[in-house]
């Protein structure tokens, strides 16, 4: 018998230690997505793979992709206990959880929702295509070639700005080609400028250099010419950091203000302390907590106030705060529905909508 095994691979910095000092540590995890949702939720499931505090994450993420692709090719020979049979497993990378978080351009690679402020704002800002590995290592090939030219820090600076493209390994190389070509190009005032020859010629050798040997595709982020998987499409958005600490933390703390502004926020308290908290998958909350350290709030706070905030402050603050609580308490519930009761009728919506 033969096993497909779906793997969720998870990388991200870390503490390494147990006091909130920060000691940050580069960290990967591993998840096998045929277990069950309320397995994959234990610490028990979380399969730790490595972690270092000085080597590169995309580094960590070389020897881990050598292995599944290894892994792929051969299989892995073992034991089923159940069927007292042996069994090959063949894993394969079901999608990597990792994020650059809102500080770039570009907030998606998978539907390149962003741009400059202006471009956001605009409608036209929300309707742009699906982006492909092809065209990210086609961006990344693009700035290489910018560095043979004159004022060349520039014209990367603008592909990166522009394009949110900006990769991570290659980067040193790119920096070195960069200052080479500056004291190339430099020449003495009223001089005539360098001809592209002489410019050309030892950027290539040296390049050539930089590289020992390997291809530029080599050279980039390893994940982007991955055999079987789309970086871009497999990479889900983070919806922690994205909904959680994003949306509802900030519309949070524009409702309090509102509260403090005409002083409702005790009786604010006083609604959230008599919730009926039974039916909620979601632990009780202290209303004096909530409301003494409203700036400090967490994941389970946030979880569990965008539940019931529109039962709370439906007659503190104007109705279209209301309403856009009540928008987002159903995103979350959306969001972190886990379970799906009706596979055959799911899976039938799910391809009537995608067709």
């Amino acid at each position: 018998m033969v096993y497909n095994i779906p793997l969720i691979v998870f990388m991200d910095d870390v503490s390494g230690n147990i006091s909130k000092q920060w000691n940050k540590h580069h960290m990967i995890n591993m998840l096998n997505v045929n277990l069950p949702c309320e397995m994959l939720e234990q610490e028990f499931y979380v399969q730790f793979i490595t972690s270092s505090p000085h080597t590169a994450l995309m580094e960590l993420m070389h020897v881990m992709k050598e292995s599944i692709l290894n892994a792929m090719e051969l299989g892995i020979a073992a034991w089923d206990c159940r069927d007292n049979e042996e069994v090959l497993l063949v894993p394969h990378l079901l999608f990597v959880a990792s994020q650059a978080g809102l500080n770039c351009n570009y907030f998606c690679q998978t539907c390149e929702v962003g741009g400059n402020k202006e471009y956001k704002e605009s409608d036209a800002g929300y309707s742009m295509l699906h982006c492909m590995p092809e065209k990210t290592i086609n961006t990344i090939q693009e700035q290489f070639r910018m560095v043979v030219l004159s004022g060349a820090t520039e014209k990367v600076r603008t592909s990166i700005s522009t394009t949110s493209t900006q990769d991570s390994i290659s980067l040193c190389i790119l920096h070195s080609l960069i200052n080479l070509g500056k004291k190339l190009h430099k020449h003495e005032a009223g001089a005539p400028a360098v001809p592209k020859g002489q410019v050309r010629e030892p950027l290539e050798k040296e390049f050539a250099h930089l590289l020992q040997g390997s291809a530029l595709e080599d050279a980039i982020n390893l994940l982007l010419g991955m055999k079987g998987v789309n970086i871009h499409l497999n990479m889900p958005t983070e919806i922690l950091h994205t909904i959680l600490l994003g949306v509802v933390k900030y519309f949070w703390a524009q409702t309090i203000l509102l509260l403090e502004k005409v002083k409702l926020l005790a009786t604010f308290q006083s609604h959230l302390d008599l919730i009926d908290w039974d039916g909620l998958n979601a632990p009780s909350l202290n209303a004096e907590y909530i409301c003494h350290y409203k700036g400090s709030l967490i994941r389970k706070h946030f979880k569990s106030l965008a539940q019931v905030m529109p039962f709370i402050i439906y007659d503190l603050v104007p109705q279209h705060v209301v309403n856009s609580w009540t928008t987002i308490r159903e995103l979350v519930v959306l969001l972190w529905h886990i379970e799906v009761n009706d596979t055959e009728e799911y899976l039938v919506s799910h391809f009537t909508f995608s067709n």
